[in-house]
């Protein structure tokens, strides 16, 4: 790929960013969306609309979210250096190249995916894209990575028919997780995990997810959807 594709990509990246900063997406998560080169997360066929805010298709009925759901996401797990992240849900692994941005070298981001497929070609993009605090497992994302908990952060970027409970019980005292609930209609929750243990759940908005297949996920195969 020539200089003036870099360039290219480059001025439609800072676009975006621009577009996200008027939505209210803080500093911090416009500085990761910068660094992120999210035409290297894109299958080819999409290439030229890695920098439009919406979300695409990596194939296998799955998609890349929306830029401006991974920016709400991220802002809203508040993501600090050195914090180890569970993701449920690799996808392309831009999700996870933007959380590794804000966690720093000193943080590492665990991602699970249960499509073979996905597993190879999103460790293919986060090394392409020079990402080293990245691992990615082909496992059941809906009961967690028990062997890593606790987590700081869990981000699930699938929706599930209620809050998996492996989830709860792999996030830290003083953690953050986001998720998706629901079928047709779903919604957006911020669950925090208080020092003395109590679990706070609160709605952030409507949304709209591929569903997540799994133990405590849905157990049969829906109509991919796209997300707001």
């Amino acid at each position: 790929m020539g200089e003036w594709y870099f360039v290219e990509f480059s001025k439609k990246r800072a676009e975006l960013v621009a577009r996200l900063k008027v939505r209210g997406v803080s500093e911090k998560v416009l500085r990761a969306m910068t660094n992120v080169p999210r035409h290297l997360f894109v299958p080819s066929v999409h290439m030229s609309s890695a920098y439009v805010d919406t979300p695409l298709n990596i194939g296998h009925g799955q998609t890349i979210s929306a830029p401006h759901m991974v920016a709400i996401m991220c802002d809203l797990l508040d993501l600090q250096e050195g914090h180890k992240v569970l993701e449920v849900g690799a996808g392309s692994g831009y999700n996870a190249a933007v959380m590794a941005e804000l966690i720093g070298n000193t943080g590492i981001v665990y991602s699970t995916e249960r499509i073979p497929e996905l597993v190879g070609s999103s460790k293919n993009n986060i090394k392409a894209a020079g990402y080293r605090n990245i691992e990615v497992f082909l496992s059941d994302g809906s009961i967690g990575l028990p062997e890593h908990a606790p987590y700081d952060r869990i981000c699930v970027t699938a929706s599930a028919p209620s809050i998996p409970q492996p989830l709860v019980q792999q996030l830290k005292t003083g953690g953050r997780m986001v998720i998706p609930v629901g079928d047709m209609f779903q919604s957006l929750y911020l669950v925090t995990r208080d020092s003395d243990g109590t679990v706070v759940t609160k709605e952030w908005g409507g949304v709209v997810f591929v569903p997540l297949i799994g133990k405590h996920g849905f157990h049969f195969e829906q109509k991919p959807y796209r997300h707001h």
